[in-house]
Parts: structure tokens; C-alpha cells; sequence
């Protein structure tokens, strides 16, 4: 299984994901791509075995991948400050690939019904207990 961590900003998130599913002990793919080089960089910290920066990376990593793990606003052209670009919401979107979309709750992007008190730590760590369940299937969403 292929799992692709996008993330932008500073990548916070992203880092605490790829920390969580290097944790886990996965044998999955997988690789880290930033909007920008401080997020990649960010996550390659973190222990990604790979990574890429930016929009060309983000659309030729999401045909290749089986799960996309980021925040909500990487289906969402202009998110995180402008860095998410139409092109990259749209291969997010319209890649087969099972999306886990992690609610950060900002930027005017919310998500109803989600625990606004969870910390970006926790959500990082139910989006990869997910990730191990399914890897555990080996099947998609």
C-alpha cells in the first residue's frame, strides 16, 4: 500500500503523522509532499523514507497512491494561505485513492459534528490508527 502525506504551512501535521506511522512499524510506501519546501522538509525530519515539494509532485503522487492523509484543505483550490492550487485540489480529488481528511477546523474550512477540542496531535493520531487498520485489510476505504 502506497500512503501519501500532503501537508503545507510549516508541516506540522504531516510530521506528526509520519512520526505515528513510523511508529507503527508500517512495511507500507510512504511518501511526503509539501506545498512548500518547509513543510517537506518538515516531514522528512520526522522520518519520511521520501518527499517531494510541491504542485507537479502533488499530482503525480496522488495517481500513485492507495491513501492520502492531509488536512481538509488539500481538496480545497486556495487553502492553506493560497498554497493549495486548483491543480492540486483536483488530483486529491479526483485521485482513486482512499482520502483521509484530517478537520483542522480553520481557514473558513469546518467540519460539523467533529470535537473542535481535539488537538492537531490527537487527530494525527486517529488519522493513523486508521492508516494501520487499513493497512491490517490491505483494502481500501
Amino acid at each position: 500500500m502506497n500512503i501519501l502525506v500532503i501537508d503545507g504551512q510549516g508541516g506540522r501535521l504531516g510530521q506528526l503523522l509520519i512520526e505515528r506511522l513510523k511508529a507503527a512499524h508500517l512495511s507500507e510506501t510512504i511518501t511526503a509532499v509539501g506545498t512548500n519546501s518547509a513543510a517537506t522538509a518538515s516531514m522528512l525530519k520526522a522520518g519520511a523514507p521520501q518527499g517531494a515539494t510541491g504542485e507537479n509532485a502533488v499530482i503525480v503522487n496522488c495517481r500513485r497512491a492507495d491513501v492520502i492523509v492531509g488536512p481538509l484543505g488539500i481538496v480545497c483550490a486556495d487553502a492553506l494561505l493560497g498554497e493549495v492550487t486548483p491543480a492540486m485540489a483536483k488530483a486529491v480529488g479526483q485521485s482513486d485513492a482512499c482520502k483521509l481528511l484530517i478537520p483542522t477546523n480553520r481557514c473558513n474550512h469546518q467540519v460539523v459534528g467533529v470535537d473542535p477540542s481535539l488537538s492537531m496531535s490527537e487527530l494525527a493520531q486517529q488519522a493513523a490508527e486508521h492508516i494501520c487498520r487499513l493497512a491490517a485489510k490491505s483494502a481500501g476505504c
